[in-house]
């Protein structure tokens, strides 16, 4: 009898695209990110997708002394793996970006697949009252903004953070990104089993339709075979919807509030574990077991736990 597929489930815990005035459950402090990653954990998450923000005023900060304040207890209180971002914010420069990845050696880091326009702007016509200055110009300047991730930077983020053991949750917001991925790994990059985090609804890169979705599958089987794992955020109202799809076509699944600030129409999430209890029935709903985070590890050929930097 075959063995039965598991699901990954990860969390995005608070991001860089909402802002606090969007959401009173957005983790921004230490504090409020060690409770959120750790019932996160506890409903099921196998990798917590981790960004930091000023506890002040809840600006995105790729500082690793803030991050220091955080993982070491996430990580003795959950025993997920912990994946770091390598994309910080659209408006900070690749060298600020890298800056908690390559200090603390996580077993896993997001890297975005290429530069695209990332177009934030029309949460404008949903939030227009703010609690802080830097809010409303964070949404304003992405109206003429490029998220940057030229070749060379990405070669850059690999081949610093892969001495270390590093692997990469490989974020690719459109079609070419794909493309740009399979160079990379043709060229001897990277090696190993992808981890592809296929993004949609971001303004700028591919949509949330069904038939989106589709297409990034149909080109990452062509292009990698069977030797990627594939997971799939959809962004805002469709992260549920996009969840569902993919779970059934054989994926994995990316829910937190730094993609999704709701669980449902007009009802705010109140907390990540929210929607990863979402997920999880999901999941239960279509007969899918969800992974443990050391199966996680082996499904993605992780370093594991005991061998990062904090």
């Amino acid at each position: 009898m075959a063995t039965q597929r598991k699901v990954i489930i990860t969390c995005a815990v608070t991001g860089a695209i909402h802002t606090p005035s969007m959401s009173p459950h957005l983790p921004v402090t230490p504090e409020e990110i060690i409770e959120s990653a750790v019932a996160a954990a506890e409903a099921g998450a196998s990798i917590l997708h981790l960004h930091a923000r000023d506890p002040e005023t809840g600006k995105p900060t790729q500082d690793p002394a803030v991050f220091e304040k955080f993982l070491p207890q996430i990580k003795e209180a959950t025993g997920a793996v912990i994946n770091l971002t390598t994309g910080g914010s659209p408006h900070m420069t690749v060298e600020e970006r890298m800056r908690p990845a390559v200090e603390f050696q996580p077993e896993l880091a997001s890297l975005n697949m290429g530069s695209i326009n990332f177009g934030l702007f029309p949460m404008l016509q949903r939030f227009n009252t703010f609690k802080h200055e830097w809010e409303r110009e964070h949404l304003e300047k992405s109206h003429d903004l490029v998220f940057k991730n030229t070749f060379a930077d990405i070669e850059k983020i690999m081949t610093m953070c892969s001495k270390n053991g590093t692997r990469f949750e490989c974020e690719c917001y459109d079609i070419g990104h794909l493309y740009s991925l399979r160079n990379i790994m043709d060229r001897g990059i990277i090696d190993g089993t992808l981890f592809i985090q296929s993004v949609f609804g971001i303004l700028g890169g591919i949509g949330p339709h069904p038939e989106d979705v589709l297409h990034m599958r149909r080109t990452a089987d062509r292009l990698f075979g069977s030797d990627y794992q594939w997971s799939v955020l959809g962004a805002g109202s469709s992260q549920m919807r996009i969840a569902s799809q993919a779970a059934a076509m054989g994926g994995n699944v990316r829910v937190g509030l730094e993609d999704s600030l709701w669980l449902g129409p007009g009802k705010l999430a109140e907390s990540n574990a929210s929607q990863v209890n979402k997920a999880r029935e999901l999941l239960e709903g279509l007969s899918l077991p969800v992974a443990t985070p050391d199966e996680a590890r082996s499904m993605l050929g992780l370093k594991g736990g005991d061998k990062v930097g904090f």
